[in-house]
């Protein structure tokens, strides 16, 4: 049975992907006929360059939201600080419920322009999804498992570590995903504030009825978005142990 569930499963991913590389392949068929992929090469160095800036915002401001979110999750599951999860996880909602653009603002406000206030709203409006599936991935860990785990004498930190947080994984990589992927969709938005990235041909395109450049910006940043969670999902099956991912 376990290798049935898994052979569907794969035929599933592998479902999603070939329709996905499908879309691409009839989107760059249209936009052909269409004349537009020429226009598109026409920016090609800028789409290079403002890739680079593309990843740049996502790498420090998604690995930052990694780096506290998870912590933030952990120390809310304890038994001690479980009774006020929900409540600081409502604060963390408020950033998710403010329009992005109106978090950009207020950071612009705060910090100036350019990439530092950025990075801080994208690393705001990332923070929450990794909280939550954090803290929920450790509390939903089976209670027939922390109590074999005391049993044996293991400490606090060993349980931790080798119980509640491999058998999280799963759950916890379903929010970095979703972090990452609406992070990514998200940059666009820094370049209103001077913090650079594919949003420039984005908006520049709108401002000037500029198809070629408008797609220019978005199809590098759709691409992203793709490669960002087919990455992610890469490192969620290699880093899951056998047995808690169903994909293994």
């Amino acid at each position: 049975m376990a290798d049935i569930s898994k052979t569907n499963a794969w035929r599933r991913v592998g479902s999603v992907y070939l329709v996905g590389v499908a879309a691409l392949v009839s989107v760059g068929i249209w936009l052909e006929r269409l004349g537009l992929v020429e226009e598109v090469r026409r920016y090609w160095s800028d789409i290079v360059y403002l890739t680079g800036q593309h990843i740049e915002l996502t790498l420090i401001s998604g690995g930052l939201a990694i780096l506290t979110g998870i912590p933030i999750g952990i120390l809310l599951s304890r038994p001690s600080m479980r009774r006020w999860a929900e409540s600081l996880m409502q604060i963390l909602n408020i950033s998710t419920t403010i329009p992005t653009l109106a978090v950009l603002a207020l950071s612009m406000t705060l910090l100036g322009i350019g990439s530092t206030p950025a990075i801080f709203a994208l690393w705001l409006a990332s923070l929450l999804y990794i909280v939550r599936n954090a803290y929920s991935g450790l509390i939903s860990v089976p209670a027939h498992m922390l109590e074999a785990a005391h049993g044996l004498g293991m400490t606090p930190r060993q349980i931790l570590l080798q119980v509640e947080l491999p058998n999280s994984l799963y759950v916890m990589f379903a929010g970095i995903r979703t972090a990452l992927a609406i992070n990514v969709g998200t940059v666009p938005l820094a370049f209103l504030i001077g913090g650079g990235g594919l949003g420039e041909l984005i908006f520049t395109g709108i401002d000037l009825n500029d198809t070629g450049m408008m797609l220019a910006g978005a199809i590098p940043t759709a691409l992203l978005a793709v490669l960002v969670d087919s990455l992610a999902g890469v490192a969620a099956y290699m880093w899951i142990p056998r047995g808690i991912n169903p994909l293994r």
